[in-house]
């Protein structure tokens, strides 16, 4: 059986049991490959002769549609042109572009060469950009113009400017080659191809290694998840520098044979505007554009949508009740890492429980082990299984960091640093990561649970819960809120927030301080909890709690 074969069977079973969860986790198995080239073994495989739409690439009140073989032949053609400048197997290529036709021809191509991409925002800062090419030793770059006349490069870096010409770098409309591609050699299935900077909330960013199997096949998981079927249309929010723009803007797509939509939106309202003018059925976003879109009244919109989905960090509950009542339709969530396609999601076959993040997705077997005591059991650290079979969707490990990887890897399991528990229906709830939940009175606090209860109320737009010093409790909640459109910080408005959260949270969770401020993220908009719990000098409000509120007393 060749390689397009065997990972149409393996594509088609989840396909076929979409209706099925427990059927779908029972039966798949990862198609398993010695050699394997995504972009040659597939993509081009089911480009053929397909005029069917691939990308659909909307930036204002412009776009650029391109069919399935029409990209697969651009593709080749970029990757004949940069073969020509000298990238070949192995080498690292920087890509650092915005959500435009180049970064799918860029990728595709790559991949056809065997070289390795390392995906980056374009709003990374010079220092950091510096850090990349150094640790990755960058041999390539491909970014637009405007930004190439900023950067400062080694000059054995090969520089290629996508937009207006640039004086010392080569033109991306220029990469002129042969429409078909002829690679040098097969491609080994455990050869690199990714190599991803994380988002470093704590610490400087690490960076995930990738191979040709562990993100293009192992996102079938993620397929799965999302719900995305062959004609679909498909949009996801994410931008190309985030592990999440080759889940969802890339792999997932593909690998079902839809079409990827991507459409730029200054605001909330464009976005709704798009779900309709293009007919969008699969939409997928993160927690925080999602808490945007429910500040409108979303009935206005009539979307044709059949599945939505939110990843990234843990969606409220608030979110999903919202999207419900206006479009009958359940936003799913999902959970992964960079490190990992997606381990665990309410799958469209699945009943969603309210605040959990579903079940372990097929091709992934998920245990819960206490960080203390090593025990397995229905609370503890979220751990990838990789015995007796190790999920293709694993990455190789962090580059040059022996120690964080046999931390990582130890007792045959992929350690997530994340909490969770799973309920007795075997639902994984969120709990927090291990450095982020406390304890306060001797009791345990989940940030989670509580900014859920934050979120809930209407002045709220985002919220962080981290650990504040007490002279009695060591340590005790305190939140940082931003506010929604049309509040004031006050004490008035703290006030009516911090009497919610007593109303809908126990003693021991209850928040104690308050302060309204924005909150630090990275840039894949994670909040960076770490930066907040040492920041001081705020107007911090103090809750008016009963006497004998502490836990345990009265």
């Amino acid at each position: 059986m060749g390689n397009t074969e065997r990972f149409r069977r393996a594509r088609d079973l989840l396909l076929d049991l979409g209706h099925d969860h427990d059927a779908a986790y029972a039966e798949f198995r990862w198609p398993e490959f010695t050699e394997f080239n995504w972009a040659l073994d597939w993509f081009d495989a089911i480009a053929a002769d397909n005029h069917r739409t691939a990308l659909h690439v909307v930036s204002g009140d412009t776009g650029e549609r391109l069919s399935y073989v029409e990209l697969s032949r651009r593709s080749s053609v970029v990757a004949n042109g940069l073969r020509a400048l000298g990238v070949e197997r192995g080498d690292a290529l920087l890509v650092m572009l915005d959500n435009q036709v180049a970064v799918w021809e860029t990728m595709i191509a790559a991949i056809k060469l065997g070289a390795v991409v390392i995906p980056t925002f374009t709003t990374v800062s010079a220092a950091d950009l510096r850090d990349r090419v150094t640790r990755a030793d960058v041999r390539h770059l491909v970014t637009t113009s405007d930004l190439a006349r900023s950067l400062d490069l080694p000059p054995h870096v090969t520089r290629i400017a996508v937009g207006e010409p640039v004086p010392g770098w080569r033109s991306y409309a220029d990469l002129d080659g042969a429409d078909e591609f002829v690679p040098d050699g097969p491609t080994r299935a455990d050869d690199p191809l990714f190599l991803y900077f994380t988002s470093g909330t704590t610490s400087r960013p690490k960076l995930v290694r990738h191979t040709h199997v562990s993100y293009p096949v192992g996102h079938l998981s993620g397929m799965y998840w999302n719900g995305v079927r062959p004609g679909d249309v498909h949009l996801n929010v994410s931008a190309p520098g985030w592990a999440k723009h080759a889940w969802s803007s890339f792999f997932v797509p593909f690998n079902a044979e839809a079409t990827l939509l991507s459409a730029s939106a200054a605001d909330p309202v464009e976005l709704l505007d798009h779900l309709v003018a293009y007919e969008v059925t699969t939409f997928c976003a993160p927690p925080t554009v999602w808490r945007m879109l429910i500040q409108h009244d979303l009935r206005r919109w009539s979307v044709r949508l059949r599945e939505a989905g939110s990843v990234g960090e843990p969606l409220n509950p608030e979110v999903v009740d919202r999207v419900r009542a206006a479009w009958g339709l359940t936003v799913r969530d999902g959970y992964g890492q960079t490190e990992t396609t997606a381990q665990i999601g309410n799958s469209p076959a699945s009943r969603v429980k309210p605040g959990s993040m579903g079940k372990p997705l097929p091709g992934y077997e998920i245990v819960l082990v206490d960080p203390h005591t090593g025990q397995v059991g229905d609370e503890g650290e979220i751990c990838v299984a990789l015995d007796p079979v190790r999920p293709v969707g694993v990455m190789t490990g962090y580059v040059d960091d022996d120690e964080k990887n046999a931390r990582t890897f130890a007792d045959n399991r992929y350690h997530t640093g994340d909490i969770g528990r799973r309920d007795e229906d075997g639902h994984l709830h969120y709990v927090g990561r291990t450095d982020d939940v406390f304890k306060s009175y001797d009791h345990r606090i989940s940030p989670f649970e509580l900014e859920s209860v934050l979120l809930a109320h209407e002045a709220v737009a985002e919220a962080a819960v981290v650990p504040a010093p007490d002279p009695v409790g060591l340590v005790v909640p305190k939140a940082f809120v931003a506010l929604a459109a049309g509040f004031e910080p006050s004490e008035e408005t703290a006030r009516r927030i911090l009497d919610h959260t007593r109303e809908n949270l126990a003693p021991h969770q209850w928040i104690r301080r308050l302060e309204f401020a924005g909150l630090p993220k990275t840039t894949s908009g994670k909040i960076r909890r770490a930066e907040l719990r040492t920041r001081t000098g705020g107007v911090e409000y103090l809750a008016d709690l009963p006497a004998g509120a502490a836990p345990g007393i009265g």
